[in-house]
C-alpha cells in the first residue's frame, strides 16, 4: 500500500466515561463492597449493556420502579436522576437510598425549581420518555412541557409569552438544541436562558472530537448502547460532519466486516457511558483487518471529577480506622 491509501484509525479524545458516569458506576461498586449483595438499582445505572451486565454479575439487581425493591432494602438512583415523587415513594417504603444522579443533571433540576418558583412556563428540550426528562419534568410538572425538535415549537402554548424559559436534557446534540432554541426565540423573543449550558461538558466535548475527525473518515464507528442518547447523537454528528457512513455498536463483535470494504480511514469514538475496554476490543478487531495505525484526535482535556454520593461517603468514613 502507498502512504496515501494506508488503512488507519482516527481515535477521538475525549471519549467514553464522563465524570458523572464514573461516579455512578463506582457508587454501585462501593455499595456492593460496603453493604454486600444485593444492592437494588432503579433503572439502568447508566445506559450501557456491558456495564449493567457486569454489575449484575457482582450482585446488583436492576428494577424499573421502587415498588419492586423489598421494604427496608438499599436502592441506588441512576445517573439520570429521579423526580421528587420517586424520592417520596422510596421514603414511604423505608428504603435506604443512595442518589447517584449526575451533579450536572441535578443542576438542571434546580433550575427547573427556580423557574417554577418564578411562575414561569418552562420549555424542556429533550426526548419524551427518557429517564432524565421524566426526572426533570417531575420537579415542576405543572410548569414544564417537553419539546423534542424545532418542528414542535409551533404547538407550544404558554400563559404569558413574555414569561417563558427553556432548559434541556444534558445529552442532546448541541447543534440541534441550538436550532430548537432559535425557533423558540423567534416565537418568544423574551425567552429566558438557563444560567449556564445544560448540555453537559462531556457530551459537547465528545461531539466536538467527532466533528473534528468526521471530514476525513470514510466510516465512523461509535461504541455505545442504542438506548444511550449521547451515543446515538454521536452517530448523527459524524454523518452531519462529513463522514461517509457511521454506525453504533454495543461491542466489537457487532462490527460488520462489510462496512470496511473500500474504506481507508475509520473514526472510532464511544459514548459517555462506555468503558474504554470496549473501545480497545474494537481497535484490536480493526487491526486484524489491516487498520493497525491509530492516530488520536484530541480536542479537549477533561479533568473534572465528582465525589461519591453523601450517603455512601458517610458510611464509608464510618468504616475507616480511627486516625486514618
Amino acid at each position: 500500500m502507498t502512504a496515501t491509501n494506508r488503512r488507519r484509525v482516527l481515535l477521538a479524545k475525549p471519549r467514553g466515561y464522563c465524570a458523572g458516569v464514573d461516579r455512578a458506576v463506582v457508587t454501585v461498586e462501593k455499595a456492593l463492597e460496603q453493604y454486600g449483595a444485593p444492592i437494588y438499582v432503579r433503572k439502568q445505572i447508566v445506559h450501557n449493556t456491558h456495564v449493567v451486565r457486569t454489575l449484575e454479575e457482582r450482585g446488583a439487581v436492576f428494577v424499573e420502579e421502587t415498588d419492586e425493591v423489598p421494604e427496608g432494602a438499599i436502592v441506588v438512583f441512576s445517573a439520570h436522576g429521579v423526580s421528587p415523587m420517586v424520592h417520596q415513594e422510596a421514603e414511604r417504603r423505608q428504603l435506604k437510598t443512595i442518589d447517584a444522579t449526575c451533579p450536572l443533571v441535578t443542576k438542571v433540576h434546580k433550575e427547573a425549581k427556580r423557574f417554577a418558583n418564578e411562575d414561569r412556563d418552562i420549555i424542556l428540550i429533550g426526548h419524551t420518555g427518557h429517564e432524565e426528562v421524566e426526572g426533570t419534568s417531575g420537579e415542576a410538572p405543572e410548569h414544564i412541557q417537553v419539546v423534542e425538535s424545532p418542528d414542535e415549537v409551533d404547538k407550544v402554548k404558554v400563559r404569558d409569552p413574555d414569561n417563558v424559559s427553556w432548559l434541556s436534557q444534558t445529552t442532546l446534540s448541541v447543534d440541534e438544541t441550538n436550532q430548537t432554541v432559535d425557533a423558540l426565540r423567534q416565537k418568544f423573543p423574551n425567552l429566558l436562558d438557563p444560567p449556564s449550558d445544560d448540555i453537559c461538558y462531556a457530551t459537547s466535548n465528545r461531539q466536538d472530537a467527532v466533528k473534528e475527525m468526521a471530514p476525513e473518515c470514510d466510516l465512523v464507528i461509535v461504541v455505545g448502547s442504542d438506548n444511550s442518547s449521547n451515543s446515538v447523537r454521536l452517530v448523527e454528528v459524524a454523518l452531519d460532519g462529513g463522514a461517509s457512513a457511521a454506525h453504533l455498536i454495543d461491542n466489537a463483535s457487532l462490527m460488520d466486516e462489510a462496512w470496511l470494504e473500500g474504506v481507508t480511514t475509520v473514526g472510532v469514538t464511544s459514548g459517555a457511558s462506555v468503558p474504554d475496554i470496549l473501545v480497545q476490543d474494537l481497535l484490536r478487531r480493526l487491526a486484524e483487518h489491516g487498520f493497525d495505525t491509530v492516530q488520536e484526535i484530541e480536542t479537549a482535556e477533561e479533568r473534572l471529577t465528582f465525589s461519591l454520593p453523601k450517603e455512601l461517603r458517610r458510611d464509608l468514613r464510618a468504616e475507616e480506622p480511627a486516625g486514618s
